[in-house]
Parts: structure tokens; C-alpha cells; sequence
């Protein structure tokens, strides 16, 4: 299970200043990849709720149907049928390397791998005019990230970044 680093603030961070500018509170949400549930409780904190997370890791949704949430335990997709009108997904985005190999931060051997899995079966699960929040690192190579999206027939724009000591933290919007 994914447990709460800076990524994961900075994107509940951004996620709380862009939920702002949304009055239609029943959107549906979809919090993929959602750990202990941190930007699912980011939403709820605002007064939405018609929120669905996923998971692959068995203790994360175990954690998150404690937490009350409604939960699917999914690789990407797998296991969900739903559009959604916004989809927030804190990636794995490191490469592998001999050290960590584990599924929480890994995203394949460069690091984007998952990422590109995650773009090409996402468009089937947004709504009309559905939008997608996605963190990534300055490891997980972005020209990569941005020339797949844009091939992908997707429009993307950066909300945020934040420099640390070893690397930037990005988060961008997609849309069709």
C-alpha cells in the first residue's frame, strides 16, 4: 500500500484549488490508484460524493472499504465499467531500478510505461468533457508523457509543479 508522500499532498494540494472551481458537486470521480484514499478524502472534504477508487494492492482496498469508501480493486481498468467526469490518478512514475521494484512506485523500467497503459484505456471511462488529473516526476521522462498524449488525440495542460530537491513533480490536466 501506498502510503501518503509529497507527491501526494502537493496533488491533494492541487486537487482541492481545482475541485474550487467546480460548483456541480455530483460529478462522478473516479481516484485511481488511491492508496489509503488521500485525494478521494480531498474531494469529500469539499462535498463531493459520488466518488469510486481503485486500487491493485489487496491492503489498500481493504483500507479504503474501512474508510467507508466505495472501492473496486482494479490494475488500471481492469475491473471498471464507468465513465467518469474526472479521473485522478497519482501514478506510479519511478523507474524500476535494482532497489525498488514494487508496484506503488513503479512504472515500468523507464517509468512511464504505466502511464502510456493508463492514457491509451482511459478515454472509454470519461464522460463527455471528462478531464483527467495526472502526477508524474521529471524522472518519468515528460516530452515522453506529452508527445503520447498529444498522439493519443488528447489536449493537455500544466496546472502544477513543484521543484524538490531531486526532481520536479508535475501535475497536468487531459482532456479529449
Amino acid at each position: 500500500m501506498y502510503f501518503p508522500e509529497e507527491d501526494s499532498y502537493f496533488l491533494a494540494e492541487t486537487l482541492k484549488k481545482y475541485l474550487k472551481k467546480i460548483t456541480n458537486k455530483n460529478i462522478k470521480i473516479l481516484d485511481l490508484g488511491a492508496g489509503t484514499g488521500i485525494q478521494s478524502e480531498t474531494c469529500i472534504s469539499l462535498g463531493f460524493k459520488n466518488i469510486l477508487t481503485a486500487d491493485i494492492d489487496k491492503e489498500s482496498i481493504k483500507a479504503l472499504k474501512q474508510k467507508g469508501f466505495q472501492t473496486k480493486k482494479s490494475n488500471l481498468f481492469s475491473n471498471i465499467k464507468d465513465r467518469f467526469d474526472l479521473i485522478v490518478f497519482n501514478a506510479p512514475y519511478l523507474p524500476e531500478n535494482k532497489y525498488d521494484k514494487k508496484l506503488d512506485t513503479t512504472g515500468g523500467k523507464k517509468g512511464y510505461e504505466l502511464i502510456i497503459r493508463f492514457l491509451k484505456q482511459a478515454r472509454k471511462h470519461l464522460n463527455k468533457n471528462g478531464k483527467i488529473l495526472l502526477l508524474f516526476s521529471s524522472y518519468t521522462q515528460p516530452k515522453i508523457i506529452k508527445k503520447k498524449t498529444k498522439e493519443l488525440g488528447y489536449k493537455f495542460k500544466k496546472l502544477a509543479g513543484k521543484k524538490l530537491f531531486y526532481e520536479e513533480l508535475i501535475i497536468i490536466e487531459i482532456k479529449v
